[in-house]
């Protein structure tokens, strides 16, 4: 096991633990304080941060959400969000539910990129 990495880390799908690693190098990248990115039905993965205009505002889930349906995704097979949140905002899990549909796994990572939790849409 690499080091800093928790067991449930370890035993992640590798699509899973890279949704995760692109949400931690969007957020980092960005300087936003969250990092996002899903997989939608081909295993496409889109990522995005916070948006935070004065006229719009959205969570880096959303903003992965809305970028997945503006490039014509179908469906979701999971989502990825690192935050210092204790968990993800309903909104956000919303969102993750319109597009994937009831039951798409949430993963919640830190910053660290160690995962916290998993919820379902």
């Amino acid at each position: 096991m690499l080091s800093g990495m928790s067991d449930a880390v370890a035993e992640l799908d590798p699509e899973d633990k890279k949704i995760i690693t692109l949400a931690r190098s969007a957020r980092a990248r960005n300087g936003v304080p969250e990092g996002a990115a899903v997989r939608d039905e081909t295993g496409r993965t889109y990522v995005a941060g916070t948006v935070a205009l004065e006229s719009l505002r959205l969570s880096a889930l959303q903003t992965a959400v809305a970028m997945a349906v503006a490039g014509g995704a179908k469906g979701l097979e999971a989502a990825a969000v690192v935050t210092a949140a204790g968990a993800p905002a309903a909104a956000d899990v919303a969102a993750v539910r319109d597009l994937g549909g009831p039951g798409t796994p949430v993963l919640l990572a830190g910053p660290d990129g160690v995962l916290r939790s998993t919820a379902l849409a």
